[in-house]
């Protein structure tokens, strides 16, 4: 490999790592109401609040306006492979747009 292939292979890896992460879904609750959920980097829009990423625990990412010391108590309990979001004590079925 010629050092301008080396060179443009490292600009182009290097510019991936910039891209935003940003996802957006479509939640209903047990009710049939919609709302958007949007999450962007480390963060959570959901219901016109932004939530912070806590951490996660195996399959389970957890946000909150403030991370508590214990995570798993974080208003905002999201499962990306099945799409349900705990949110405070209301559940949603999340499907990704």
């Amino acid at each position: 490999m010629n050092r301008a292939s080396a060179l443009l292979i490292l600009t182009l890896g290097l510019s991936a790592c910039g891209r935003e992460t940003y996802t957006t879904w479509s939640c209903t609750d047990s009710a049939g109401n919609k709302s958007p959920m949007i999450l962007k980097k480390a963060q959570m829009q959901f219901q016109d609040r932004q939530y912070d990423y806590c951490g996660s625990l195996g399959p389970l990412s957890y946000f909150d306006l403030k991370c508590p010391a214990q995570i798993q108590d974080s208003s905002n309990i999201f499962t990306t492979s099945s799409g349900k979001l705990v949110s405070n004590t209301n559940e949603f079925q999340c499907n990704e747009l």
